[in-house]
């Protein structure tokens, strides 16, 4: 068995899940984007499946780990848990890892593919006890299905109508098991406050450090049969914007380039080429970044600009700004809000400056 075909045998082992409604794709490959078949195996692979094998977020997993042994103890299903956070940062992994270490069931979905409340009833009463309900963008659901939810978490049961609409409608309360709603959201600031009030645990997942994210890359290359140096793989931590599903498909398209150009091992020099081919830079900003604060500083005389004229200045989504590029350029420093909108940082602007100086093209966006 070679190794595509056993990493394909490892992710049909993985527990399967109901269809997922992503979010619209942004326009670099690398930072995010839509995955072909291959992209989905290989994440699915590079899984942690349990807390051990699980890298960073040390306070919430510690705070994991206690809930659900005290949960064990009493013999009851683990609490609500909502976990926040940009993308790519664990949160389906950590739901998946809190099923296992509570050997329950997982049923996972997405808050864009339940589009009526009657979506959820059958996802809802085919859970055993102690199962986990997994609804990945949760802040994407319509308020009637948000309030279908309310009694099921709270009382475990849930209202639904038998026969036509009109006076002959029945309303009939089933009950349910007990379960463990897991929500994930990209979006925390979109969830009313009801429905925040009901999860039992809140935690919102932080930005890695190249430290964790070597040990990360090194786990992957591991998987993956590569044969990488310890300094090329700090250099694919430096840019990856504190991100594991960014270092993960930078490591892969690294793999592709040391395969293609060089005889497959992969130095520091092989590590900065095809980084470089792939338009990422030292600070792990690609094409799209790039443009975002380029576009601030050149036509807005670096800000203040609504994040609606910037969306349509660029010609991107809203939601690819706010989601995908927005939080990195906040947590590194690179921009800032205010009152009147978006303005770039002093140290946006030295970046910018140093690479007009290492004669670099800046503003193409990687395809």
């Amino acid at each position: 068995m070679n190794r595509a075909t056993a990493l394909k045998a490892k992710a049909k082992s993985l527990p399967l899940s109901t269809p997922i409604t992503r979010e619209s794709t942004p326009s670099s490959p690398i930072h995010s984007g839509g995955e072909n078949d291959d992209d989905q195996i290989f994440n699915l692979s590079l899984r942690p499946s349990r807390f051990g094998e699980f890298v960073g977020q040390l306070q919430i997993v510690e705070n994991l780990r206690v809930a659900i042994q005290a949960a064990k103890r009493r013999g009851e299903p683990l609490e609500h848990l909502l976990l926040a956070g940009p993308p790519g940062l664990g949160k389906t992994s950590l739901a998946h890892i809190v099923a296992h270490e509570l050997g329950a069931k997982i049923t996972a979905t997405g808050g864009p593919a339940i589009a009526r409340a009657g979506d959820l009833v059958g996802g809802l009463t085919n859970l055993q006890e102690g199962d986990i309900f997994f609804i990945d963008e949760i802040h994407r659901l319509s308020k009637v299905v948000e309030e279908f939810l309310y009694p099921a978490m709270e009382n475990f049961e849930i209202d639904f109508v038998i026969g036509n609409q009109g006076p002959y409608a029945k309303i009939t309360k089933f009950r349910l098991k007990r379960f463990t709603l897991i929500g994930a959201t990209t979006r925390d600031g979109l969830l009313s406050n009801p429905l925040r009030s009901r999860f039992g645990m809140a935690y919102h997942l932080e930005f890695y450090k190249p430290d964790e994210l070597m040990v990360i890359i090194k786990r992957s290359a591991n998987i993956l049969g590569m044969t990488l140096e310890p300094e090329a793989a700090r250099i694919i931590a430096e840019r990856s914007r504190g991100t594991p599903r960014i270092a993960n498909r930078l490591l892969r398209r690294v793999r592709d380039y040391a395969q293609v150009k060089t005889s497959g091992k992969i130095s520091a020099a092989v590590a900065q080429a095809a980084l470089a081919a792939q338009g990422v830079d030292d600070l792990g900003l690609d094409g799209l970044d790039r443009k975002v604060l380029r576009t601030i500083i050149e036509f807005y005389g670096g800000g203040p600009v609504g994040i609606d004229a910037l969306a349509a200045a660029l010609n991107e989504e809203r939601d690819t700004i706010v989601d995908v590029v927005e939080p990195y350029l906040l947590a590194s420093g690179f921009l800032k809000r205010t009152a009147r909108g978006r303005k770039v940082t002093t140290l946006a602007r030295q970046h910018f400056a140093s690479l007009k100086q290492q004669d670099l093209e800046l503003f193409s966006v990687a395809s």
